[in-house]
């Protein structure tokens, strides 16, 4: 669990993993906090030695801090668990008898729920490419034929089924595929770090798995970070997704040509919402 500013949703989080008894540690990166944040964490963890607390690294992004935490790791099965994701009884487990029985690298993504119970978007997703990623941003998908990236409105499967992309705010793999795999690229900052490794397990020939049966309630949007920083940070990471699976010639002219689009629509999103809340707040 790799956390930064996140607030109150932190001691939810984390007293929902020491509630489960299928999960033995906790390995807590904490790449900033305030000061009563961290105190807060001192209390959480203060009477268990299932935890381990890394403090002192600064911020080093959510990919690297996932691949330094699994560094301290004993286990031989890693669930990555977002700081503002709350865990249902019994998720860690479906998710390793799911991803156990494979004899290639895989990767099992559960559901992200929201506070009113539905399916939040992320949970399950298509592959992404410049033209997927037009299509979904633009709303073309709304025409026949054409289909976004997002699957939450889609018919909700009964049981664990392969996917393009799961989520990385709740996602397992094993010691050894993640090794294979090469964990987390670490070019990542925050965002598209999940779909990065996804496809990396996908291209090594392994499975990416939706289990619909595991499950957390995802807050979003918890740390005390602007909402503008945060996009631009995702901007950086679909450029360089974009430019590092760009291949071929007419590939990377796509790529370098899509790039000014997606920043005028993740940019211009970000501050039209900044604006539309500080109205609200006046």
């Amino acid at each position: 669990m790799v956390c930064y500013m996140t607030g109150p949703a932190l001691s939810e989080a984390v007293g929902a993993v020491l509630d489960d008894s299928d999960i033995f540690e906790l390995i807590l990166v904490d790449n900033g906090s305030t000061e009563a944040g961290r105190q807060s964490i001192n209390r959480l963890i203060a009477n268990d030695d299932r935890v381990r607390l890394l403090q002192g690294q600064g911020n080093i992004g959510f990919a690297k801090g996932c691949n330094y935490g699994a560094t301290f790791a004993g286990g031989d099965v890693y669930l990555f668990l977002n700081p503002d994701a709350v865990i249902s009884p019994g998720s860690a487990r479906r998710m390793a008898e799911c991803g156990l029985t494979q004899d290639r690298p895989w990767i099992v993504g559960g559901l992200l729920r929201d506070i009113d119970g539905r399916e939040q978007r992320g949970s399950r997703r298509r592959k992404l490419s410049p033209l997927s990623a037009f299509i979904t941003f633009t709303g073309a998908h709304r025409l026949p034929g054409l289909k976004s990236i997002h699957m939450e409105s889609e018919a909700f499967p009964s049981a664990p089924e392969d996917v393009d992309v799961v989520s990385g705010a709740f996602m397992m793999t094993c010691r050894r595929s993640f090794q294979d795999i090469g964990g987390f690229d670490e070019g990542y900052f925050l965002h598209v770090e999940d779909i990065d490794i996804c496809r990396k397990t996908l291209d090594m020939g392994g499975r990416v798995i939706f289990h619909p049966k595991a499950s957390v309630m995802h807050y979003g949007s918890t740390s005390n970070v602007r909402r503008q920083r945060v996009e631009f940070e995702k901007l950086k990471g679909f450029i360089y997704y974009f430019k590092k699976h760009a291949k071929t010639g007419p590939a990377k002219f796509v790529a370098y040509t899509s790039i000014p689009f997606m920043g005028a629509a993740i940019m211009g999103r970000a501050w039209y919402l900044a604006l539309r809340q500080a109205f609200k707040g006046a």
